[in-house]
């Protein structure tokens, strides 16, 4: 191990352990969690008591959702069983064109849904719960073609609980609400009413277009018959069946999770593959229910105190997961006097481009940066796509041209930037192939295993004199292997490949099927799924046939790649079960550019005169030239290894 690698490693550690010392939390932040951890237990054990005397004032009392107004306030609710009163306490007002009311039954208890919407979206409210019934995205439609509901009916719940100076506990959930609208059809109040100055509203707000609506929750004239929890904090429950949109449920899984963001920090995510429950002390700005493509986020005006989030796959038909959340709102009284929590909710695509002009005129500290969600790849990478990808493909996007071609030109617009480094790996390899001979004679000279030093050295010598490297190839390879990967990751998270067609592939955010079977064909349907491919076929066959082409360009003489010589067709062939069921739009891309690195192979070699380099090389070894630091290191080591070489020979003797 040489000096500088040995001062590499001190940096590294230097830094790690600065990095752990700077990252320990103070004595003050210590105190602050420990003062919440108790705060979470006291809750814990006060709701525990609430449960327990909820359930004895409530033994004998019956379950009809009616009464729970009564037991809340011990009084009588003004609110009646009959349908025709919930109706006449509805304001009378002209209602605009783009609201609609609706009125079933669920069992005895009468239902009514008010929908409101804008140029982009469109809800659904009932007033049984006073929660959205459905959330529509006009724009959008599900993989066979039919309307796209982020959620619908029973796939969400969503639930405001208050308790009384008694601990009586009230469920919003189960009470009726009286739907109240606004001149403009925009804003839809929902109240839950004891007397006229006593009530809960759920207020939602929609702009003229857009996905991100105001959500706020006020409590009028109840204060005082509280309880002193329910005054600090509003305990929200909001579970969500996260929807199938996608043809692929399996690989859309892959992209389904649940995204949250620290206040003032970057946003996280918990496993897409294993079913998990978090609790959060910390504050939390929002957290999201999301799929491959789309999302129902909750965002809070002031960060949630405490946040239990969890996250559980299902397997039923068209259902990807369960998710789940518990939070503790912080409550603030406005200017009316009311007790008073903010909210917004971002019910729409996941678009990296939208989703970041919504940070535009908004201070640091309350910037949403949903466009994290979109995975573009680890952080070292995703800069690619952001600052290169994305503003050229937006570019392409704005011509209007087809998707197919604009993938056609992104991909040529990227083998070109990355041409020069291509060129430079085929004309450090066409060096190996021209001083093959020379080598193969050092092969015959230096036979067999014993002399296996003798024969590496006298080879190394050979490249070092006439100029040439056997890691010269590799080094350009490497330096242009991040822009490839990036684009791997760019692709399945482009929403505007979603159902876009090109050739016989229908959607190119999803997989171009040929080939379809119904059963379990054993090991072919674990890996590959219930189809073949057909971009992704030609993927393979264009890799097979760029392998033969770099085999032959590479052949530099070293005995060992006898035996490694199928490794490169084999690792293409497995590219067919590992990228069969992903974006046919990935697949088309991976395709293209194969095979203008074929094409650009073979126009190398026209270019590049084989007599003419040998005849360079030649020259070289008459040159003196200046060892690098890495032939130095390289003959230190062979020197080394042939003095351990000759001490095991005398040994043996």
């Amino acid at each position: 191990m040489d000096k500088n690698t040995i001062i590499g490693f001190l940096l590294i550690a230097v830094v790690m352990i600065f990095f752990m010392i700077s990252q320990r939390p103070n004595a003050e932040q210590l105190a602050q969690r420990a003062r919440m951890q108790d705060s979470i237990q006291q809750l814990e054990a006060e709701r525990a008591r609430m449960q327990v005397e909820e359930i004895s004032i409530n033994a004998d009392s019956t379950e009809d959702s009616s009464n729970s107004l009564t037991d809340f306030f011990g009084k009588e609710s003004f609110i009646s069983e009959d349908t025709s009163s919930v109706v006449e306490n509805i304001a009378i007002m002209e209602e605009p064109a783009d609201t609609v009311k609706t009125t079933v039954k669920r069992g005895n208890a009468p239902e009514e849904f008010i929908t409101i919407e804008n140029e982009d979206l469109r809800l659904k409210v009932s007033t049984k719960g006073g929660w959205i019934y459905s959330a529509e995205l006009k724009d959008f439609k599900r993989y066979d073609k039919d309307t796209l509901f982020l959620f619908k009916a029973d796939e969400t719940r969503f639930n405001l609980e208050l308790f009384n100076k008694k601990s009586v506990r009230l469920n919003t959930e189960s009470e009726t609400f009286k739907p109240i609208l606004s001149d403009n059809g925009k804003t839809l109040t929902m109240r839950l009413g004891y007397t006229d100055d006593q009530y809960v509203d759920f207020v939602y707000t929609l702009p003229r277009s857009g996905y991100l609506i105001n959500f706020d929750i006020r409590i009028n004239g109840m204060s005082s018959d509280l309880h002193p929890e329910s005054l600090q904090n509003f305990r929200i429950k909001w579970d969500q069946k996260l929807r199938q949109q996608e043809k692929g449920k399996k690989f859309e899984s892959r992209y389904a999770t649940i995204h949250y963001k620290y206040a003032g920090m970057d946003v996280k995510k918990m496993s897409e593959n294993k079913d998990k429950t978090e609790e959060f002390s910390e504050p939390i700005h929002w957290f999201a229910y999301k799929d491959q493509f789309f999302t129902t986020t909750f965002i809070a005006d002031k960060p949630f105190n405490n946040t239990i989030l969890s996250t559980k796959s299902v397997a039923a038909d068209g259902y990807l997961k369960n998710y789940a959340a518990e939070i503790w709102a912080p409550v603030s009284i406005n200017e009316a006097g009311q007790l008073f929590a903010g909210f917004r909710y971002y019910l729409g695509p996941v678009h990296y481009t939208s989703m970041k002009q919504l940070n535009k005129n908004v201070e640091a500290d309350q910037k949403l940066h949903l466009e994290q969600m979109v995975n573009l790849g680890w952080s070292w990478l995703s800069w690619i796509n952001k600052f290169f990808v994305i503003p050229i493909f937006n570019f392409f996007l704005s011509m209007g041209w087809g998707m197919g071609l604009i993938i056609f030109l992104l991909t040529l617009l990227v083998k070109l930037i990355i041409s020069p480094l291509t060129f430079k790996s085929y004309k450090s390899s066409a060096k190996m192939r021209v001083l093959k001979p020379q080598v193969q004679e050092i092969e015959a000279k230096y036979p067999g295993q014993d002399k296996a030093v003798e024969r590496q050295k006298a080879t190394m010598e050979l490249y070092n004199k006439a100029g040439a490297s056997p890691m010269s190839g590799c080094l350009p390879m490497l330096l242009q292997s991040p822009i490839l990967i990036a684009l791997f990751w760019f692709f399945p998270s482009a929403i505007e490949l979603r159902q876009q067609s090109f050739l016989w592939a229908d959607d190119l955010s999803s997989y171009d099927a040929i080939i379809t079977w119904s059963g379990n064909i054993p090991l072919i349907t674990k890996y590959l799924g219930n189809h073949l491919s057909l971009f992704c076929l030609l993927m393979t066959a264009t890799n097979i046939i760029y392998a033969k082409f770099n085999m032959e360009a590479t052949s530099g003489g070293s005995q060992q790649m006898a035996g490694m010589k199928f490794m490169p067709y084999m690792m293409s062939f497995m590219m067919l079960f590992f990228f069969n069921s992903y974006p046919s739009g990935l697949s088309y891309y991976y395709f293209i550019s194969t095979l203008i690195t074929i094409l650009l192979t073979v126009s190398f070699r026209k270019f590049v005169n084989e007599e003419k380099l040998l005849l360079q090389l030649e020259a070289n070894k008459r040159k003196k030239k200046k060892k690098s630091g890495f032939m130095e290191r390289l003959e230190q080591a062979q020197k080394m290894q042939e003095k351990q070489a000759r001490e095991n020979a005398k040994k043996r003797r």
